[in-house]
């Protein structure tokens, strides 16, 4: 359990780190602006969904050595969420936000579940690994 609770203290500063750097792609937040606390909130729950997506590898030994497979199910779950919110309009991308054809969702959030999963999963089994 302590690795599942460093994957979410890691993958959260990740993700708090992500959403103030890349929030000006947007042009709002459910016909709003952009609050320090609506980025807050996406990072606990972004956080929420890599330590959820980490729970096979951690504690499955056989999926230990294919954790590269967090990027890929990481970026779906994020295409997934990124076409419902643009079709409910809870967030709209504004002329920055680099688009991602046929998709027609932003590359910088469609990456970032699967980038920073993989990343804080990585360095807490690394962590573990080396006994710091």
């Amino acid at each position: 359990m302590k690795k599942i609770f460093f994957i979410f203290l890691l993958s959260f500063s990740f993700n708090l780190i992500w959403e103030n750097l890349h929030f000006y792609l947007y042009a709002g937040y459910m016909g709003g602006t952009i609050t320090e606390a609506i980025l807050l909130r996406a990072s606990v729950v972004d956080a929420i969904i890599i330590t959820f997506l980490s729970f096979p590898f951690v504690f499955i030994a056989k999926l230990r050595n294919k954790n590269w497979i967090i990027i890929f199910i990481g970026i779906v779950v994020a295409i997934l969420i990124e076409l419902h919110a643009l079709r409910t309009e809870r967030w709209v991308y504004n002329e920055y936000m680099p688009i991602i054809p046929i998709l027609s969702v932003g590359l910088t959030p469609t990456i970032q579940l699967g980038l920073l999963g993989y990343l804080s999963y990585w360095l807490v089994v690394g962590i573990k690994k080396a006994k710091i």
